[in-house]
């Protein structure tokens, strides 16, 4: 979920009610708060804990809540974690350390203390293309192990390694796309869903692919998928959230701008999704 702001770029609580109760309304089971997606990299932990609690209270029971408390300071996201567990959410994402990229055995050793500070259920995240470092598949296999580490949200591009964390894991270990374009061939794979960008736009959609893919309705899935592909795309055609926002903005969401550093998409990017999003019949008007 993205995290709207106000004018004078504060976090605006009201429409981040508004906007989660939209999600769950369009088909998402899960909201993703403090993620990538929204911004966590500038938000305070004050902000994220009130978001954590704003989320809770606008799903009431009809979502889960997950707390995006990852740190590139095994201390801190232990602390973060353990405060969202009191809280009371559902689970927590766990990104790969940033910047100081730990071995694997540091990796292992990061996670594992984490997800033995709470009772949480732990979903850890690869983005290897933000965090310069990548989780090999022999070490999610070990994690796996660990009780309430159940999942991994998989945004490494390669569908290979995806395969490889299939085969080396417990068929109850959960895989997720962390890319929208890659939920269906990761789909075919063994993975579960998708920590998804686009379900902002088109959420309902997502969960018809994923359902028809279930139901063994390979076609109607592949015809989704191929019906969205331009607007996974297009959402990533600058670093992600700035399209998202910006396609907000275009349906009516008061979203407000992005923290630097960064920065609202020039015209040449409004263009490409004004272009992508009329072709989706996407932008009317959003009720807020």
């Amino acid at each position: 979920m993205i995290t709207p702001f106000t004018a004078d770029g504060a976090v605006d609580y009201a429409v981040t009610e508004k906007l989660a109760a939209h999600l769950v309304e369009t088909g998402t089971n899960t909201i993703v708060v403090c993620g990538t997606t929204g911004e966590s990299p500038t938000l305070s932990w004050d902000e994220e804990f009130e978001l954590f609690q704003v989320v809770k209270r606008a799903v009431s029971g009809k979502a889960k809540v997950m707390a995006g408390t990852g740190s590139n300071s095994t201390s801190e996201a232990i602390a973060a974690t353990k405060k969202a567990a009191k809280i009371g959410l559902d689970g927590s994402l766990q990104v790969v350390p940033y910047y100081n990229k730990p071995p694997q055995s540091g990796l292992y050793h990061h996670f594992k203390a984490i997800a033995e500070s709470s009772d949480l259920p732990v979903m850890l995240y690869n983005v290897p293309g933000r965090t310069s470092q990548n989780l090999q598949p022999e070490t999610v296999a070990r994690l796996a192990q660990v009780p309430n580490i159940v999942a991994i949200k998989e945004a490494s591009g390669n569908l290979d390694q995806v395969s490889q964390v299939r085969r080396m894991t417990p068929p109850e270990f959960e895989i997720y796309s962390g890319d929208d374009s890659l939920t269906l061939p990761m789909l075919s794979i063994g993975a579960k869903g998708v920590v998804s960008v686009a379900s902002h736009l088109v959420g309902t959609r997502l969960q018809q692919m994923i359902q028809a893919f279930e139901k063994g309705q390979v076609q109607k899935a592949t015809q989704i998928h191929l019906e969205l592909f331009s607007l996974f795309k297009v959402l990533f055609v600058t670093t992600n959230p700035i399209p998202v926002k910006a396609a907000l903005s275009l349906q009516g969401w008061q979203v407000g701008a992005l923290r630097s550093p960064l920065c609202s998409p020039d015209e040449d990017v409004k263009n490409q999704l004004k272009q992508v999003m009329a072709e989706l019949n996407l932008l009317q008007v959003a009720h807020v």
